[in-house]
């Protein structure tokens, strides 16, 4: 797929030059296990570490060991819930929280307003996204300080894109393929050290979750994490420009309104038609060489309406006209412009089918 028509980068984004290249000599020549005592897995622990101060610092973590390294927000997110059984989440949360509160039991908030102002001082932690996934509304988990007794923000969608300082939060999780990095590593943010270990039986990443670490793709994390601190305010700026060329052409469309409120991410739109499906949209635009999503690509293949945009007020039938496009560096004002038309046009001729 042509990189300039690829709008589907809240799912994944391609990894970066720059960060392939760090990584390979990890992947052939520079092969030691980091927990290993010889000079070959000191050079992986000193690239672990370095790494590790990089993504502390894209997060303004005052210190490096607050950074423990895992397989993605997903683990990351389910790690901290199963510690605090008596958690609270807000509704509109991702899966990897949404689903585990779901089987735990746990309290979810009841709508916008409760989960900007919460009452949940009884809570052991408060869960609320910095990004949404799906529409790109925008949160301030850290003005909860003082809420509940700690809070944990998923800043999946905000790590490399927004401002990400994480000094009042007490957890924060994160995955480096959103920031151009590789898929499988991500890490969680831990203020103080409390949090029981996730896996034991090595050691590893202070005794909390043991395992061989996976060096290239945590070197490869560390090098996006500093890629993403010096573009981060090109990006920003390139992702409105797109976002606006959408816009002008989606304006004109009949029956189409634009989800998440009025903060809201400009790497995220969300938009929905009345009369047509979502999913029939992806695939339409599929075939002209466009891609996009109709929802988080977690919950790709579900025929039922999206549980966050229930959450948000959004009726059946807005609900599941609905896209998702999501910029990126390698896309262009003449993809963008490009993707807007190739949708007016589908969403015309689909409604002239029913």
């Amino acid at each position: 797929m042509d990189p300039s028509r690829y709008f589907d980068n809240a799912a994944t984004t391609p990894v970066d030059p720059l960060v392939v290249r760090e990584m390979v000599p990890f992947l052939s020549e520079h092969y030691g296990n980091a927990n290993s005592v010889h000079s070959a897995g000191r050079r992986a622990m000193a690239a672990v570490e370095l790494a590790r101060e990089r993504v502390a610092l894209l997060l303004a973590a005052e210190d490096p060991s607050q950074v423990v390294f895992t397989s993605g927000a997903t683990e990351a997110n389910n790690w901290i819930l199963q510690a605090f059984p008596n958690a609270v989440v807000s509704p509109f949360e991702h899966s990897s929280i949404r689903e585990p509160a779901t089987q735990m039991g746990l309290r979810t908030l009841a709508n916008e307003e409760e989960h900007l102002l919460p009452l949940a001082e009884d809570a052991s932690l408060l869960s609320v996204m910095g990004v949404n996934n799906e529409t790109g509304t925008l949160w301030n988990p850290q003005d909860l300080k003082g809420k509940a007794r700690r809070v944990h923000a998923d800043l999946t969608q905000a790590a490399g894109k927004l401002n990400s300082d994480v000094k009042d939060l007490d957890f924060a999780t994160i995955s480096a393929h959103k920031f151009y990095g590789p898929k499988g590593v991500g890490a969680i943010y831990i203020r103080d050290g409390y949090l029981p270990p996730m896996i034991i039986g090595g050691g590893q990443e202070q005794g909390l979750r043991s395992g061989t670490l996976n060096v290239p793709g945590i070197v490869g994390m560390g090098v996006a994490a500093e890629i993403a601190m010096e573009r981060r305010e090109a990006d920003f700026s390139h992702a409105e420009n797109l976002r606006q060329v959408v816009m002008e052409t989606l304006e004109k469309v009949t029956d189409v309104q634009v989800n998440g409120g009025s903060r809201r991410s400009p790497f995220i739109l969300s938009v929905s038609f009345l009369g047509v499906y979502g999913e029939t949209l992806v695939l339409e635009a599929d075939l002209k060489g466009y891609a996009m999503s109709s929802g988080a690509a977690c919950s790709t293949g579900s025929t039922e309406p999206s549980p966050v945009l229930q959450a948000m007020g959004i009726e059946e039938s807005w609900n599941r006209g609905t896209v998702r496009i999501s910029f990126g560096r390698a896309n262009m004002p003449e993809s963008a412009a490009g993707l807007a038309a190739s949708l007016q046009y589908s969403v015309k001729k689909l409604r002239t089918m029913t």
